[in-house]
């Protein structure tokens, strides 16, 4: 299936969003906050891809959208979905349309995430 990075800092929502993820068969690499996303993303071997960069918006130490803002210039080739339980960080990542896929609202349930995921890779898969 995916190579998915995940970025969040809380704890039970990365261990929660992890399992059910490979559960459906992704990898999945979870990290605290952007900057070691970010480091993820740079220790990276060549010849190897990160299908999606999926990562919350409030973080500590780099947040959600200049983890978005970097990626989009250095791996423009990443999909970015990104969740958040704060209506004004939503409105406020929407208007980053170009660069990323989607919002997803928290709370969520196993369902809502997996889906999410699926429709970021199906749309990633038909990108020319």
């Amino acid at each position: 299936m995916a190579r998915i990075l995940l970025a969040e800092d809380d704890d039970s929502v990365r261990r929660f969003v992890q399992r059910a993820l490979e559960v459906h068969g992704h990898e999945v690499l979870a990290v605290e906050d952007g900057a070691l996303a970010l480091e993820a993303l740079a220790a990276t071997a060549e010849g190897e891809r990160w299908d999606l960069l999926l990562t919350d918006i409030v973080m500590p130490v780099m947040d959600g959208i200049a983890l978005a803002l970097q990626v989009a210039r250095d791996y423009p080739g990443l999909r970015v979905l990104m969740m958040s339980g704060y209506a004004e960080e939503r409105r406020r990542a929407h208007n980053l349309d170009q660069i990323i896929h989607d919002v997803v609202a928290k709370p969520f349930s196993l369902d809502e995430i997996v889906a999410a995921v699926a429709r970021a890779l199906v749309r990633e898969t038909e990108r020319p």
